[in-house]
């Protein structure tokens, strides 16, 4: 046997296979629409649709790590709650099994024809949803030649001794087994690799059952690894959101160690072949761990609320004081419209600090939360202006009909320091990514622009919350006061430059981020003239 062919063999069907369910997830991903982010932010608190919901969104991205990291994020950004995360990870847990369903049935004829098929349409289609479709249809032709690939490089493996032992072996001594693609899988951080991998050998009648299901529990023990990683430095719902899924899934494997022989003997009844016996025991081991766990539900997030001592931090998703009901009562919906755009103001102007402090710490963990409260700031901009709209069709004093465009005009300049501040976040991860040196000095000329920057924002929150027309027009005058600053930096970062103690590609950087201060001082501006009628 030659073992390097068989190791070229695995890498090869296995690069194919990672390839395959990458461009079939990301063809479904855009088929639908890409809504996935917004499907799992509008989980409700009801435990039974998180899981219905964690079962769709993973079998659109064909991997339940990806919706773990989504959500382990959610957590972190304070957009989901512990109940809602872990709910969707029971049901993540139960739609990555999709995959092993699929690749168990021999439908080796029909990859060649969906890669083709897949390319004709994804080269050829004119309408997006057709390329879409393409991609979806050529990424499961790549699946199966993956599966394929691996299955022929392990054909020589039946005449192994050495090997065919270690697999003799996972079935008399079950704990190795769970080890070994415990490990394998946190390794490749991908449990429907692993399977596919354990699957190609029962194709190949390498593997028994009793040796295929202790392999199955590891790799559901070996996945969580993505989520620990992913919560790693965050928040602490974030890692109470990532334990809870090891927990859950170790605790699901020692019940089935428990119930090995019953199990194995249900496994069996299930399907004619080895391989489709595998793919069920994937399934039914998550599907009856989830049942088990869920009528215990609030006492397992209890449990893990003790070992993981700490509050959660979570942050209203949507609008907060918009009430329909009161749109009869102009009055009384206006005054709900600016408690919404203060509520806007302070998450606006706490997100700019936040990315000047990622921009000058270099401090990568707050970027998720940046992101997802621009989200947020989108999200009620609009919300806003469509409560607005439907209040215009009521009668409204000439005073009121100010104020409304005023408000109006408010949340579209807090939008955009939402975008400003995302922008700043941008530029910090370029930093990072590509190691760029940025000076103390210049650091410590950023700070002190956004101080200048920050005292205006909070005058001009100051000035809307009290209508206080005197404090709006000490905002205005201290724009000119901001744009002398940032020219003033500017000249200084070229003298920089000049002496060549600042790298030209980090100088850029360096002035991105004072243009989109100076950007937010305007926007403050726009805001303090809305509280002095100038707008």
């Amino acid at each position: 046997m030659n073992v390097w062919l068989v190791a070229v063999g695995m890498l090869s069907g296995l690069g194919l296979f990672l390839f395959g369910i990458q461009m079939m997830a990301s063809g479904m991903q855009k088929v639908a629409g890409d809504k996935l982010r917004r499907i799992l932010e509008v989980l409700t608190g009801k435990p039974v649709i998180g899981v219905f919901t964690g079962i769709l969104v993973t079998i659109l991205v064909q991997s339940s790590s990806t919706t773990t990291v989504m959500l382990v994020g959610f957590v972190n950004a304070g957009l989901m709650n512990l109940s809602q995360a872990v709910s969707a990870i029971m049901g993540a847990n139960i739609g990555t099994t999709i995959t092993a369903q699929i690749i168990s049935f021999k439908l080796e004829s029909i990859a060649l024809p969906f890669i083709g098929v897949g390319g004709l349409l994804n080269y050829f289609g004119r309408r997006r949803i057709y390329r879409y479709m393409g991609q979806t249809i050529l990424g499961f032709g790549l699946l199966f030649l993956g599966m394929i690939t691996m299955s022929q490089a392990m054909h020589p493996l039946r005449e192994n001794a050495v090997f065919l032992n270690q697999l003799v072996r996972f079935g008399k001594q079950p704990l190795l087994g769970i080890l070994f693609a415990a490990f394998f899988t946190a390794l490749i951080q991908s449990s429907s690799a692993a399977t596919g991998i354990i699957i190609a050998l029962t194709l190949q009648n390498l593997v028994t059952l009793e040796a295929a299901i202790p392999l199955i529990l590891g790799t559901n023990i070996g996945t969580c690894i993505t989520a620990l990683l992913a919560s790693m430095g965050a928040s602490l719902s974030a890692r109470k959101a990532a334990i809870s899924h090891v927990l859950f899934n170790v605790f699901g494997v020692l019940l089935a160690m428990i119930f090995l022989k019953p199990f194995t003997l249900l496994i069996l009844e299930s399907a004619p072949t080895v391989a489709r016996q595998t793919a069920n025991a994937h399934t039914l081991f998550n599907v009856l761990n989830a049942i088990v766990v869920f009528p215990f539900f609030k006492y397992f997030i209890r449990f893990i609320n003790w070992i993981v001592p700490g509050e959660d931090v979570t942050m209203d998703m949507g609008p907060k004081y918009l009430d329909k009901r009161m749109l009869k009562a102009p009055a009384a919906a206006i005054r709900a419209c600016k408690q919404e755009l203060l509520r806007m103001a302070n998450m606006a102007r706490d997100m700019v600090r936040e990315s000047v402090d990622v921009f000058c710490k270099l401090n990568r963990k707050k970027i998720p939360h940046i992101l997802q409260t621009e989200e947020l700031l989108d999200g009620l901009e609009k919300e806003i202006n469509l409560y607005l709209q439907e209040l215009s069709q009521h009668s409204l004093t000439r005073q009121q009909t100010t104020i409304v465009s005023g408000i109006m005009s408010a949340a579209n300049d807090l939008e955009r320091i939402g975008d400003h501040a995302r922008n700043i976040a941008y530029c910090s991860e370029l930093v990072m990514e590509d190691k760029l040196q940025v000076t103390a000095m210049a650091k410590q000329e950023v700070y002190s622009l956004f101080e200048k920057v920050d005292d205006m924002m909070a005058k001009a929150i100051t000035a809307l919350a009290e209508e206080n027309v005197q404090l709006a027009r000490e905002v205005i005058r201290q724009d000119d006061l901001v744009d002398e600053l940032e020219r003033i930096l500017r000249k200084s970062h070229i003298d920089r430059v000049n002496r060549k103690e600042c790298i030209p590609s980090a100088g850029v950087i360096y002035l991105d981020v004072l243009s989109n201060l100076e950007r937010v001082a305007d926007h403050s501006t726009n805001l303090a003239q809305v509280v002095t009628g100038e707008f």
